[in-house]
């Protein structure tokens, strides 16, 4: 039997290992590449506009690749349960693809698109191709539970083998005796968005330093690789959070919208690591991925992982509710500079360096504001261009010494931390531009410079520039005895790691969110 297919974008935004398009070509005689764009789905009531546009750079980038191959993309608005019945009716649908995610929310839906191809006749067929690998498995492998410690995952991974080798990108010759009907009336119902009917206003933007797409990042990956000397000797916490240009591959928001495959990142690095001596995870960049297999494993292995209550691997933390706090932490006017500029960057560009993104979500919580890491998280999300929902949730529980991490008296200071890798303040001057008259030795602590230095540099703090909101040495000790409260007040058994697979009684399966997607469905 030849298919007519619908084959579901979502976060695979990309031709390269792409095994659930692939899938969709076998015994096909029509495709319909779908991306389906619902501006007031939960997960997109927040996004920001540097997402928003990096989303239809990755669209156009998509539909291009696909007009090569004599096909195009379609979007679709509107909310997946209710336009696939009727794309199902109006081009006598057969079979549906897409790449599996891990999402709550994502589960949630894709349950209910599920049942209804079941209701219409539509076969479907899921892949695993968004991370490394199928995380149902590595969580099965520990006895049915997420590895709490970055070693365990290490260990667990090793167990199952290297992540498989991406699957190449359709050709010409894959797609000659497939055709994409497109009327052309099409062009117009499904054809690519723009800002301002996404309700964003394009004259806010900035210079875009990140175009998304699939060709932007295999370009950026190509770059990168050839860097070999660079790739071997890469350690994360060596870069610097405040450089002038990204000390980082940047490739993350690539991977978040599913522009670059996981896999195929994993196995360029291989080839470059091979024969060479080269740093190892959780440095490296190998480790950079396998952390994002981490935190996927949490979100899937852990109950209600973006939120506090509920979570039982979550510290219990009484945090306050300061709006004013919060709003001068989230528009950059803590009176902090370096704290000020990073908030700066990230609103402008939708990136900032993970160490960058220590500092302030140290600020936020027990380090200085003593708000709820969940209130940074939904800023993050706005703001981010890889702002992805595992990563995201667990890095706010990490660096809030919530989850993972408890060494909560560790505080990053919002003066010294920067001076480590940019003293002169040169990060501070390109982001708060009002500040660059400062002396180095000021630039920090703006509000320590003489009036006199002040009026020279055309900045009056109090005036022109906020006073700190708060006193850094005075109120980080007062939050590290109100964290050993917290930290007092935990279940001895909160902090322990998830139990071996190699305990006694052997491994347990996991009630697998891949069952609620019905087992009749192929999957890997």
């Amino acid at each position: 039997m030849a298919h007519t297919c619908i084959h579901w974008f979502r976060k695979g935004l990309r031709l390269h290992d792409n095994p659930a398009l692939l899938a969709a070509l076998q015994d096909c005689k029509e495709i319909y590449p779908v991306f389906v764009l619902d501006p007031h789905s939960p997960v997109n009531v927040n996004v920001g506009i540097n997402r928003w546009r990096f989303l239809i750079g990755a669209l156009k980038d998509l539909d291009c690749s696909l007009r090569k191959l004599n096909s195009r993309l379609f979007v679709v608005r509107g909310k997946p349960e209710e336009v696939f019945p009727k794309l199902f009716q109006e081009w006598k649908v057969t079979r549906l693809t897409y790449e599996y995610d891990t999402e709550p929310f994502s589960l949630c839906r894709d349950k209910d698109v599920v049942r209804l191809a079941e209701e219409h006749g539509v076969e479907v067929i899921f892949k695993v191709s968004h991370t490394l690998y199928n995380i149902e498995r590595i969580i099965e492998e520990n006895n049915g539970k997420a590895p709490l410690t970055f070693s365990r995952l290490q260990t667990l991974v090793k167990s199952i083998g290297p992540p498989r080798r991406p699957v190449p990108a359709p050709t010409s010759q894959d797609m000659k005796d497939i055709k994409t009907p497109c009327p052309e009336q099409y062009e117009q119902i499904y054809g690519m968005p723009k800002l301002e009917q996404l309700d964003q206003d394009p004259e806010r933007l900035t210079v875009e330093l990140f175009p998304g797409g699939e060709q932007e990042a295999l370009l950026r990956l190509d770059q990168h690789m050839e860097r070999k000397e660079w790739v071997c000797g890469f350690e994360k916490p060596q870069t610097s959070p405040n450089s002038l240009s990204p000390s980082t591959t940047v490739l993350s928001p690539y991977m978040t919208f599913g522009c670059l495959s996981a896999r195929t990142f994993w196995w360029r690095l291989t080839d470059v690591y091979q024969g060479k001596k080269h740093s190892q995870p959780p440095v490296s960049l190998h480790g950079q991925l396998l952390w994002r297999e981490f935190f996927y494993t949490a979100g899937v292995g852990i109950p209600n992982f973006n939120k506090m209550e509920g979570n039982p691997a979550c510290t219990q933390v009484d945090w306050d509710s300061n709006p004013e706090y919060l709003a001068a932490w989230t528009q950059a006017r803590t009176g902090f500079p370096f704290i000020d500029a990073i908030m700066t960057q990230l609103r402008q560009e939708g990136w900032i360096h993970h160490l960058a993104r220590h500092a302030v979500a140290c600020f936020l919580t027990r380090g200085d504001l003593w708000i709820s890491w969940e209130e940074g998280q939904k800023v993050f999300e706005e703001l981010l261009l890889d702002g992805d929902w595992s990563l995201n949730a667990g890095n706010w529980q990490w660096l809030s010494a919530s989850t993972f991490f408890h060494q909560y008296f560790r505080v990053y200071s919002p003066i010294a931390f920067g001076k480590k890798t940019d003293k002169n303040g040169d990060y501070i001057k390109k982001y708060l531009p009002l500040l660059k008259k400062f002396p180095a030795q000021y630039i920090y602590e703006p509000w320590k410079a003489p009036r006199s230095v002040q009026e020279a540099a055309g900045c009056i703090v109090g005036k022109d520039y906020p006073r700190p909101i708060v006193d850094h040495e005075v109120i980080s000790k007062k939050n590290i005895q109100r964290m050993k409260g917290a930290y007092a007040k935990r279940s001895p058994h909160s902090s322990k790691e998830s139990p071996s697979s190699k305990e006694k009684g052997g491994k347990r399966k996991a009630s697998s969110v891949l069952d609620m997607l019905m087992k009749k469905k192929k999957t890997v």
